[in-house]
């Protein structure tokens, strides 16, 4: 049976289905028109793509996606469409036909909507489900972290970096549970537990209560590498269903006086510290971070306070230049450095570091700058000194491998006019023989019309001689 089989007559409608309302009040009953296909349900978080006609208890249309030729979308259980939608499409499958009847008190209430829908009207609204997908939750949507809700939690606060959560996670791959574990921790600290990248952005996408199904594409998964503990080979997608049990939530920069602030900056600058020594870069990154967000738009700060925040924002700034070197990402490392040197422009550290990012991005005259300054300042630095002379030894070979490649280049094109000057010389040897041919050709034209004449007018002699 087709939608526009089954679609009203315009008579006026009787009311009839099955009640699918939570508390049973009569206030939404479905009619299934034409079943649906498959088992399984839309969720909450869902996009949910459908076309529907609305009509009045008298038969009287007021609204119709099928006559603007366009389904309509919108995600489940957010508050995006009238409280009968959201309850009665997360009973569909794809497929499904339905007629919704609307109480008021689902649909648009005792204000009505004008000028179509008059106050505390009755609906009836035919829908047909025609797909439905998960929530794509990463900032680029780009498809790497799918949700799709379980259970929805409770409020509206959700956990953000330093957080502390408690959840449980199940992990799957290719059908095989390889984690399944209750776990306290801070959001950031994610990777001690062999948890990947793609876990901690679904957290803090996650309200308190909440439990969902999460797709994670490689890129927030564990990538190339795979990982071996868990025997997930590289490249997997992963799926996780996480519950977030509960969380304490981490204070926000604008939540925190100025005191605060410094406290806080000291803990994570000594935590970040340890992560860096026990070679977890990401996790001290992470802590750095925190201190350049909470300190950096200080701007009020006077004495002590202003200098104990300043000497904490180049401390982390330093600090990240280092892991950024370290995670082998020259460019924030370069970054970092530049702040820094903002700070302190004769910071030794910060020279240094940022000499060795550019040597990394093969900026070699310009790490050979940075490491000849700290030279200048401090004379003392022997890396600084063996580093100039690396960079002097790659610009001899930059130099000597431009040489040969503008050389090369230099006979290439020799090569190649030398060949368009012969092409030319052939043509216009070519042509010269051409008109020399046809010269010929002209000549014997011109003496085959001579004697031609000759003939004529010996003939010519004749015939008088005759007469």
């Amino acid at each position: 049976m087709t939608a526009e089989e089954v679609a009203n007559d315009g008579n006026s409608i009787p009311m009839e289905g099955e009640d699918i309302t939570p508390k049973k009040d009569g206030g939404l009953l479905k009619l299934v028109k034409k079943e649906g296909t498959g088992t399984e349900l839309p969720m909450t978080g869902d996009k949910v793509f459908v076309h529907y006609v609305g009509t009045l208890l008298d038969g009287t249309q007021f609204d119709s996606s099928r006559d603007r030729g366009e389904k309509f979308s919108f995600e489940l259980g957010k508050g995006q469409v009238i409280k009968a939608w959201d309850i009665g499409v997360a009973t569909m499958r794809v497929g499904e036909i339905c007629q919704l009847f609307c109480k008021p008190m689902y649909a648009y209430g005792d204000a009505g909507s004008p000028p179509k829908i008059p106050p505390n009207a009755t609906l009836v609204f035919q829908v047909e489900l025609f797909e439905f997908h998960g929530e794509d939750i990463t900032e680029d949507e780009d498809g790497g972290i799918i949700r799709r809700i379980v259970t929805k939690g409770e409020g509206y606060t959700k956990p953000i970096e330093g957080a502390s959560v408690e959840v449980h996670v199940e992990g799957n791959h290719e059908g095989c549970v390889f984690d399944d574990r209750d776990l306290k921790f801070e959001v950031g600290d994610g990777d001690s537990l062999d948890l990947p990248p793609g876990v901690e952005k679904a957290l803090q996408a996650m309200e308190q209560g909440e439990e969902s199904l999460f797709t994670i594409k490689p890129k927030y998964g564990f990538g190339n590498a795979g990982h071996a503990k868990f025997n997930i080979p590289p490249g997997a997608t992963l799926q996780y269903k996480i519950k977030l049990t509960a969380f304490e939530k981490a204070k926000e920069s604008w939540e925190m006086n100025t005191s605060e602030k410094l406290e806080q900056s000291v803990i994570v600058k000594e935590k970040g510290t340890q992560y860096f020594k026990d070679g977890k870069y990401k996790q001290a990154a992470v802590q750095y971070k925190r201190i350049v967000s909470w300190l950096e738009h200080e701007s009020s700060l006077q004495g002590e306070e202003k200098e104990k925040a300043k000497a904490l924002r180049l401390a982390a700034h330093l600090n990240l230049s280092m892991c950024y070197l370290k995670l082998q990402e020259p460019s924030p490392a370069l970054e970092n450095c530049d702040k820094a040197l903002e700070l302190d422009a004769n910071k030794e550290k910060a020279l240094f570091r940022r000499g060795e990012a550019l040597f990394v991005m093969k900026e070699f005259e310009r790490a050979k700058d940075d490491f000849q300054r700290v030279l200048q300042l401090y004379p003392a630095n022997k890396a600084a000194k063996s580093q100039v002379l690396l960079c002097q030894k790659h610009i001899k070979e930059q130099h000597e491998k431009d040489k040969r490649l503008y050389a090369n280049m230099f006979q290439k094109f020799a090569e190649r006019d030398a060949k368009k000057e012969a092409e030319q010389a052939k043509k216009e040897t070519d042509s010269a023989m051409d008109i020399e041919e046809n010269a010929k050709k002209e000549a014997a034209q011109a003496k085959k019309g001579t004697d031609s004449a000759m003939e004529v007018e010996e003939n010519g002699a004749q015939e008088q001689t005759a007469a």
